[in-house]
């Protein structure tokens, strides 16, 4: 029993952030979503395994592709880039083996950080968008032209809950999305 949507006929997805769920999703015949948010190394051979081995379903004809990234916006890139350091300290400490709660951008250049944890983050962070959001949007755009996808699904994890809601609508808004007015009021 899936609580809330028990028979509401919701659409099964597969998740994965690597080749075998890539493998599974196509055998399937299901829509497939790569966590390419925090796992982006195998992207791009994951989207080719899945739409080359796709075998069509009663839930799905065709492959159907949804890539997850990383979407801070900020008014300025500069200040985008500031809100991103939460993230890029959440991975450089898991490359210490660190785990926990996001951090305050600040945090982040109070920790002598060595090259392979810089490396690690940037890696791990390489499906992002920051920026303005003109900025964020042309980023988002080359990476739906570099995976074909069909959907993008956009996490923002951005310390300050007011920063967040803030970057969520000037993404909203460079894609002429409509905001609701309780993110806009927040």
């Amino acid at each position: 029993r899936a609580v809330p949507g028990e028979g509401l006929q919701v659409p099964l997805w597969l998740l994965g952030s690597s080749f075998y769920g890539a493998e599974l999703a196509a055998r399937l015949g299901l829509p497939f979503a790569f966590a390419s948010h925090f796992a982006p190394r195998f992207l791009f051979e994951a989207v080719d395994l899945y739409r080359s081995n796709f075998r069509p379903s009663a839930q799905l004809d065709k492959p159907w592709f949804a890539v997850a990234a990383n979407a801070i916006a900020a008014d300025t890139d500069a200040e985008a880039e500031y809100l991103l350091r939460s993230l890029q300290l959440r991975f450089a400490a898991m490359a210490r083996g660190v785990r926990g709660q996001l951090q305050p951008p600040e945090a982040f250049v109070d920790t002598d950080w060595s090259t392979s944890e810089l490396a690690f983050a940037e890696q791990s962070l390489a499906c992002s968008a920051v920026g303005a959001p003109d900025t964020v949007r042309q980023q988002l755009e080359t990476l739906i032209e570099r995976t074909g996808a069909n959907e993008l699904i956009l996490t923002a994890q951005i310390f300050d809950h007011g920063a967040r809601l803030r970057s969520l609508e000037l993404v909203a808004r460079a894609w002429g999305l409509p905001v609701e007015d309780t993110v806009a009021g927040a």
